[in-house]
């Protein structure tokens, strides 16, 4: 909303055509069959911008979604494990864990307490601790070992070298 009494009014193509009251710059953009666009207002005075509104818009939405389509969106794979899962059990996921790094996904290790087993949370910290050490040459530890409710997590993601 405009509501100085003058602006500094910039043209379609991004030449200056100087401060100039409102009522000329709304005189010219209807002129021109054009829009005004207020697109500096804690400028003193204000710029204002000659441009087809309709069109800016929809280029703006056009240039959003082309970044949003460029843009790479890490998935989160989750392993669940118990206190008491035997070892050969925690290396065939440490085994698919090691898949998930290798695709580039990160992975969220979370062991999951039951009944009295959360009196005892340096299991689940030993065992995390060994499947990071176990995957150190293709993930590494975003997120160290910690608590959240009855579980302990944490968040692996993928180290790049191969």
């Amino acid at each position: 909303m405009i509501r100085a009494r003058e602006v500094r009014l910039i043209g379609q193509k991004g030449e200056r055509l100087g401060i100039l009251p409102l009522s000329e710059a709304l005189e010219i953009a209807r002129g021109h069959n054009l829009d005004l666009v207020e697109v500096a207002p804690q400028a003193e005075p204000p710029v204002c911008r000659l441009l087809d509104y309709g069109k800016f818009s929809y280029e703006q939405a056009k240039k959003a979604k082309e970044a949003r389509k460029s843009q790479k969106s890490v998935e989160l794979k989750e392993i669940r494990l118990r206190p008491k899962t035997g070892e050969h059990d925690v290396d065939f996921k440490v085994k698919r864990m090691r898949d998930f790094l290798s695709e580039g996904f990160k992975v969220k290790v979370r062991v999951l307490f039951r009944g009295r087993e959360i009196t005892h949370p340096e299991i689940a910290h030993e065992m995390l601790r060994g499947v990071a050490k176990g995957l150190e040459d293709v993930g590494m530890v975003e997120y160290a070992p910690r608590m959240e409710g009855r579980s302990m997590f944490m968040i692996l993601s993928p180290s790049g070298k191969k």
